[in-house]
């Protein structure tokens, strides 16, 4: 029998043996096309094919090759895929199971009061300032002093004690230098300037119940004509009442600032206040600094005192959560016990 007809012969008990039922695939790949396989084995008599033959055998044995493998890759993909079915079947979902329940997130009860704050504000028309070009928390001596009206003599600088990078360069110990970069970008042809800076701050304490070396604070600002302190108190009674209830008020006391003249602390009632409230019965805490802007600061920063004038406050959202929540160690806000903080979850989960 030639090499022609032994080729031919190999390929048709392939084809046979590849569609029988239950037929090892990878057997039957070694045992044809391996290298010790009938195949391989037929080839070497290639040597003995005459020279004017040795084309036509070849295709022939190339065909037989390329037949052989795609049917075992085409009977590989479908018993994989019976087996699949198969499985899919055995493995059936019940859907009647009850579902796992995974618990859902949420944000830090710090974060919830900024939140809180950010959306009063805008519902009052303010503009939120807290992208890193406007709010750096790596400050200039410049913004965070010297345009507060704070030259480097001056001894307010010791209300502050500062984390010096360079002895230009520090950590903010304010908010306030956001004031400064907002008023020089705005055009008050277009209306007042109304602005919060919410972010975090920086300051040399020793970390104890009630202080720590990094806090939040949100800056707030409002510059047009004809600001007056009474605008600075129905602002302040706003967002007040809108943290601790309606029925709180708020009382104001003179104070001193160096960007503020005149300055006031402000107290809110602890209490809620009542027509019927005597005054000796209101628990007043005190919960932030404010101001008319200092005319200096003002004129540091491009605008005319003359024709503009302005009040400022800082609201602490620490200090804030922790009237709110009574909580007493301001230093569990920053432990990530997941026991305190779930505590806090405004979404009921």
């Amino acid at each position: 029998m030639s090499l022609i007809e032994d080729l031919t012969a190999l390929k048709t008990e392939a084809v046979e043996r590849i569609n029988a039922t239950g037929a090892d695939i990878e057997s039957l790949r070694v045992n044809l096309l391996g290298k010790k396989g009938q195949l391989t084995a037929l080839l070497k008599g290639m040597k003995d094919v005459l020279p004017a033959e040795r084309k036509i055998v070849g295709e022939i044995g190339n065909d037989v090759r390329q037949t052989i493998t795609a049917m075992l890759a085409q009977k590989k993909a479908t018993e994989e895929a019976a087996q699949l079915a198969a499985q899919l079947t055995s493995e059936t979902v019940d859907v009647t199971l009850p579902g796992s329940v995974h618990k859902v997130g949420q944000p830090h009860v710090l974060q919830q009061i900024i939140d809180e704050i950010e959306q009063h504000f805008l519902g009052l028309g303010f503009e939120i300032i807290d992208d890193t070009v406007d709010s750096p928390e790596v400050e200039t001596d410049e913004y965070n002093f010297e345009r507060e009206n704070l030259p480097k003599d001056h001894p307010a600088r010791d209300m502050q004690d500062t984390f010096y990078i360079t002895p230009e360069i520090l950590l903010r110990t304010q908010t306030s230098p956001v004031q400064s970069r907002s008023l020089e970008k705005h055009d008050f042809s277009k209306g007042p300037l109304k602005m919060i800076a919410p972010g975090k701050v920086y300051r040399r304490d020793t970390d104890d119940a009630t202080h720590s070396h990094q806090f939040h604070q949100v800056e707030g600002m409002v510059v047009g004509e004809n600001i007056t302190m009474a605008d600075l108190k129905g602002t302040l009674l706003s967002i007040m009442q809108a943290l601790f209830g309606e029925k709180h008020q708020i009382r104001m006391r003179p104070s001193y600032f160096p960007f503020t003249e005149p300055s006031v602390e402000v107290d809110v009632s602890w209490n809620e206040v009542t027509p019927d409230t005597k005054p000796e019965d209101i628990e007043w805490i005190e919960v932030l600094g404010a101001g008319m802007t200092h005319p200096n600061v003002l004129r540091m920063d491009g605008i005319d005192p003359e024709k503009y004038s302005a009040f400022a406050f800082g609201l602490g959202p620490d200090r804030f959560a922790m009237l709110k929540y009574g909580v007493d160690d301001i230093r569990q806000f920053y432990l990530n016990d997941v026991r305190f903080l779930s505590q806090f979850n405004r979404k009921g989960n």
